[in-house]
């Protein structure tokens, strides 16, 4: 085994371990988040999981491109609800093997990635790829490998995402028997290395199937990185709208076992016009907050795979104990076969007794019924008993060498602050008067060759007179007499205030006092107040000349 602190892949300064046995090492050193997650993994956690059979039992072992790829983005919906339309949205370009219709017509999974040349390559012929992260998907078979296409084009969206499009969620028996390969599992599979799960629903038929119930709780331990997509919101008013969403939340409420709502996007993802433009505003807001989610992935990509293999390393451990508790009490000769359908049918005592010897939290289990399901097809006299180099190995790797990592990502992530999805739809809001809120709240008069504040201004003026001014100043105590009256709290005034105040000479004139007024406008309807007082909003007199 490789000497922790080299490279892995160095085989030429292998070193004898026998004579590192009971020293203390330090946490590693690494280069790369990346590297790091690599080393780690082959030399602590991967050893744990062979030993006690983790991938007969749970997910494949983790490969070197599961640690390089991209960021990426899982579509689920029932059919027609829009998934391959949003991609062609978010890309504004159509993807070889792109089909869309009412009908059920996505029947594949299609990874949409980033490729000098467009081409479709064939789900045979992407699980031998070492490059693509793939190739554990070959234990799912030939019924699912031959409904799994790589559809590769030059997109500076696929640039820093890829997206997997998947086949519409069909109702009824259509769902268990049409498709030849496990749907929930292939789902699992993706769900645990992606970083974003977008669910989408159509608000024109909000029924959820049992099968996709049965599809969102295969994506369990996965919350944290679901959104809601309500698409093709523009087809109703704002009264049945609110509706739709308040029985899409009870439905998920249902579903969905977390104490926190998920967060759902209401809008009309496409590039055609709306059909009801009542909510345009609302969509907008919400297209911006999705794309800025989105645009996030590549800045916390090194953070979400460090956070997975936590999850892994802890779900690890649990299963190594599960199975080393079963070994202990299987009998040396006679009565095996017994003995193993006692065991797989008291696992819930066996796993509350872990619970209470290790201190184990309930929701690190493996699910009863799956883990007894697998069971009962292996052979026990071939498990390990507890080996405790093993487990202290990664009991090290989560005290220390996590937190070593912890520290790079962090130094990753403020190396590239700009590193962001650019172009499609990303582009066409990013400046300019089509930007969400352009024109808008402080924006307002932003194009005007007059000030915007003078509409008012005799208003205001009328107000400004009245508070006595000395030399054609008002005091602060004066001033605030008058904007209390407005209800917004001191922070805000405070605020105002500073922003009003463009000379800082502690006092307002009549300009700045209109200014005032002007963004307590802002701010009482509903819009932000700037950082910093925009150009177009300094008083004429004040401007440089």
């Amino acid at each position: 085994r490789p000497e922790p602190g080299r490279s892995v892949d160095s085989f030429s300064t292998m070193f004898s371990w026998a004579n590192k046995e009971g020293k203390k090492k330090d946490p590693e050193l690494f280069q790369t988040v990346s590297d790091g997650l690599k080393r780690l993994y082959k030399t602590k956690l991967l050893p744990l999981e062979d030993a006690y059979r983790f991938h007969d039992f749970h997910s494949p072992a983790l490969e070197d491109a599961d640690f390089d790829n991209k960021p990426m983005v899982l579509l689920v919906g029932q059919y027609s609800t829009g998934k391959t339309t949003f991609i062609r949205h978010l890309m504004e370009q159509d993807f070889p093997g792109m089909r869309i219709g009412p009908e059920p017509t996505t029947d594949s999974f299609i990874a949409v990635m980033y490729g000098d040349q467009e081409g479709l390559i064939p789900g045979n012929a992407l699980v031998v790829d070492p490059k693509k992260p793939f190739r554990k998907l070959n234990a799912f078979g030939n019924a699912f490998l031959n409904r799994f296409v790589c559809a590769q084009m030059p997109n500076p969206v696929l640039d820093s995402i890829s997206i997997i499009d998947t086949p519409g969620i069909l109702s009824g028996e259509k769902q268990r028997i049409s498709r030849g390969y496990d749907f929930a599992a292939v789902l699992e599979w993706f769900a645990e290395r992606v970083d974003r799960i977008i669910l989408l629903f159509d608000a024109h038929k909000l029924d959820i199937s049992d099968e996709f119930s049965e599809v969102i709780r295969a994506l369990k331990n996965h919350e944290d990185k679901m959104r809601v997509v309500l698409n093709k919101a523009d087809q109703i008013g704002t009264q049945q709208l609110m509706r739709v969403y308040g029985a899409l939340m009870w439905s998920l409420g249902k579903i969905v076992n977390t104490p926190e709502v998920i967060r759902v996007y209401i809008g009309s993802f496409w590039a055609q016009p709306l059909l009801v433009p009542d909510n345009r505003k609302l969509f907008e807001a919400e297209e911006q907050d999705l794309f800025r989610d989105i645009q996030g992935l590549p800045r916390n990509a090194a953070l979400r795979k460090l956070n997975d293999l936590i999850k892994r390393a802890r779900l690890a451990k649990v299963h190594a104990y599960i199975i080393s508790a079963l070994k202990k009490e299987m009998p040396n000769m006679f009565g095996k076969e017994n003995k193993k359908k006692e065991l797989i049918a008291n696992l819930a005592e066996i796993y509350s007794k872990i619970e209470k010897e290790h201190q184990i939290s309930p929701g690190d289990f493996p699910k009863i019924t799956k883990m007894q399901e697998v069971l009962a097809g292996q052979d026990f006299s071939k498990f390990q008993v507890m080996k405790p180099k093993l487990m202290e190995a990664v009991e090290d790797m989560l005290a220390n060498d996590i937190a070593k990592l912890m520290t790079l990502v962090r130094q990753e992530e403020a190396s590239m602050p700009t590193h962001s999805v650019h172009g499609g739809a990303f582009e066409g809001t990013m400046n300019g008067p089509f930007g969400h809120g352009y024109g808008e709240g402080a924006g307002e008069g932003i194009d005007e060759l007059e000030w915007i504040v003078a509409r008012d201004k005799p208003t205001y003026d009328e107000i400004f007179y009245t508070l006595s001014p000395v030399n054609g100043k008002v005091s602060g105590a004066m001033a605030k007499r008058e904007m209390v009256k407005s209800k917004l709290p001191n922070t805000v005034l405070g605020k105002i205030w500073k922003l009003a105040d463009v000379d800082k000479d502690g006092f307002l004139d009549d300009e700045e006092f209109a200014l005032a007024n002007h963004l307590i406008k802002v701010k009482l309807e509903g819009h932000e107040l700037p950082a910093d007082l925009p150009d177009h909003l300094v008083p004429p007199s004040k401007r440089a000349q």
